[in-house]
């Protein structure tokens, strides 16, 4: 089982997401949210197949096809948070933090 959690960022939403390989190679997905667009998501996305998943090409991946559905802000964080945790759980990644630093600096 892989388990992420996401700050998203100045929006101030928290998303955990559990994902669990299950035995037909399914990949099924428990996300709790408190942003209501990503909750609208995870009531959709509650399954994945997980190889057809992660090798997908981005634009063309259900995750990804159900997120430009549901989320309103293109920079959200949180479809490749799901995308990561079905990696890991499907035994394709390891379990490794991704990190963004985001400064606004003077030209």
């Amino acid at each position: 089982m892989a388990k992420v959690k996401v700050e998203a960022g100045v929006c101030g939403f928290t998303t955990e997401i559990l994902a669990r390989q299950n035995s037909n190679s399914k990949v099924e997905l428990d996300i709790k949210s408190t942003c209501p667009y990503v909750q609208a998501l995870a009531e959709e996305y509650t399954e994945a197949e997980g190889m057809t998943e992660v090798f997908a090409p981005y634009s063309e991946s259900q995750l990804f096809q159900k997120a430009k559905q549901q989320i309103k802000h293109a920079a959200c964080p949180v479809p490749t948070a799901i995308m990561k945790a079905i990696e890991v759980s499907y035994g394709l990644a390891l379990p490794t933090d991704v990190k963004m630093e985001i400064k606004k600096e003077d030209d």
